[in-house]
């Protein structure tokens, strides 16, 4: 046993610095290029990764922060890449069983880890707990409604995913490793340093699917005319 956590130790550092260093490139070079899509995979396989074995160590150390922190990047990651096959929702294209049972486990993990931190007064369980059930509400929205959702919505979403993904891999390397940092810095500062340029980020695309979005209607007014 103390041989398989070992390696399962190891195996959660190994991709957890591999994303580290990966989604830095994947954001860099050209988006939707194969470059972009092949260290995008790589990203989302090492938190899939890093994730899982967060679970399993947490669960049989009876790490509560390890566990929340584990399903936090596992979710993340899995809503950020599952957006991707998501892009024709409410226009014909309907979640599947899948989205259904992730998003109704997404609400209940997240809301509880908003209700411990609460409870505890834990400040980072406070804090991505909210931040969950805020992304888990609006998936949850975007899939009942009957309306289109906001053009480009998918990549918003995608966006969301992974960043918030790379933020709580970060957020528990510092935790855990970056000591000389008072707590809870040490695991807020990822969420503080990132979120900004991300909805900086968010804002542009937004603004650009708005406009190329009304040039298509105005094209196809004129073409009716």
């Amino acid at each position: 046993m103390e041989t398989l956590l070992l390696l399962t130790r190891w195996l959660h550092i190994a991709a957890g610095f591999t994303g580290f260093f990966v989604a830095p490139v994947a954001m860099w070079v050209r988006k939707g290029g194969p470059a972009h899509r092949r260290w995008g995979q790589v990203f989302f396989w090492s938190m899939v990764v890093a994730g899982s074995t967060a679970v399993a160590l947490a669960s049989i150390k009876g790490l509560t922060f390890l566990l929340l922190t584990g399903i936090f990047s596992l979710y993340l990651a899995c809503f950020g890449y599952r957006s991707l096959y998501l892009k024709q929702l409410g226009h014909g294209q309907h979640p599947t069983l899948f989205d259904w049972l992730g998003v109704g486990a997404g609400l209940l993990v997240f809301g509880g880890t908003l209700l411990y931190g609460l409870l505890r007064g834990v400040v980072p369980s406070v804090v991505f707990g909210a931040i969950g059930v805020m992304l888990t509400g609006r998936q949850l929205r975007s899939y009942v409604r009957v309306a289109p959702p906001a053009p480009g919505q998918w990549l918003l979403n995608h966006i969301s995913g992974f960043v918030g993904a790379y933020i709580a891999a970060v957020s528990a390397f510092s935790a855990t490793s970056l000591t000389f940092i008072p707590w809870p810095v040490n695991f807020l500062w990822p969420t503080l340093l990132i979120v900004p340029p991300m909805i900086w980020v968010q804002r542009r695309y937004k603004q650009q699917f708005a406009r190329q979005h009304w040039a298509a209607r105005v094209e196809a007014l004129r073409n009716e005319g």
